[in-house]
């Protein structure tokens, strides 16, 4: 049974991760086409990507876009949360519902009628408006995770500090955001993680700025390339590196 286990286990990450080695192998081919025979391995494919001005604008659109969309979830999650977890309002079930239910819905849809409302209230396209999108896509993930977090004990160790006479905002900046530290910094990697290669929202709320899966939809219009491989590889290693981060600072035993 063990055996049998392992090759369940070895089957299950050689589907997931088989094609982004393939991936990652073919952006080094030395040829034109990332197909077999494999010749290399050469980088002639990483200095066309970096030396492409587009696509490192697009990088550069999408950190910032990722980032700062993180941090306003991230915020509004937070407020959101502590609102409906430490004081009674009438609704809070119909809140609660309404702030999860963009999980349920398409991304096409969330667009489509984003778009519809930037286009009625006069709004031009851009950066900052494919930000509101991510925004919306990911507040109610930043929502579920910190409303979880929210448990007794944070609620007791609030009560003690208010008894002792600490205020809201010392209550929030010592004791909740310290405990609850763990699951912000999980909400915001996984809002930035999402944000960093959304396509469908970026691709209809931006016009001239664009980020860096757009860049890379126009790049595949033309054809499958190494050059395609070797931006992909790069998105890949900036989404690993955001796990590991996350791995790191989140989910690491504390060792004595």
């Amino acid at each position: 049974m063990r055996v049998l286990g392992w090759f369940y286990l070895a089957l299950a990450f050689g589907f997931i991760f088989l094609p982004v080695a393939v991936l990652v192998l073919f952006s080094f081919q030395d040829g034109r086409l990332p197909v077999p025979p494999f010749n290399g391995p050469s980088l002639r494919w990483y200095e066309s990507v970096l030396g492409d001005r587009r696509l490192m604008e697009g990088l550069r659109h999408s950190l910032i876009v990722a980032s700062l969309s993180a941090a306003l979830a991230l915020l509004l999650g937070f407020m959101a949360a502590q609102a409906l977890a430490r004081h009674r309002l009438p609704g809070t079930l119909l809140m609660r519902a309404a702030l999860i239910a963009p999980l349920t819905v398409s991304y096409l849809i969330i667009a489509l009628g984003l778009l519809s409302l930037f286009n009625r209230a006069g709004i031009g396209l851009s950066l900052w408006t494919a930000g509101v999108g991510h925004v919306v896509i990911n507040l109610p993930l930043c929502f579920a995770i910190l409303y979880a977090s929210m448990g007794e004990q944070q609620r007791s160790a609030e009560t003690a500090a208010r008894d002792l006479g600490a205020g809201e905002v010392r209550v929030l900046a010592l004791i909740t955001a310290p405990m609850l530290a763990p699951s912000m910094l999980a909400a915001y990697f996984l809002a930035f993680t999402f944000s960093w290669d959304e396509f469908i929202i970026a691709y209809l709320l931006t016009r001239f700025d664009v980020t860096l899966p757009v860049e890379i939809w126009s790049l595949l219009r033309s054809g499958l390339t190494p050059r395609a491989n070797a931006i992909g590889s790069v998105v890949f290693l900036v989404s690993v590196g955001v796990l590991v981060a996350l791995q790191l600072l989140v989910f690491r035993k504390v060792r004595p």
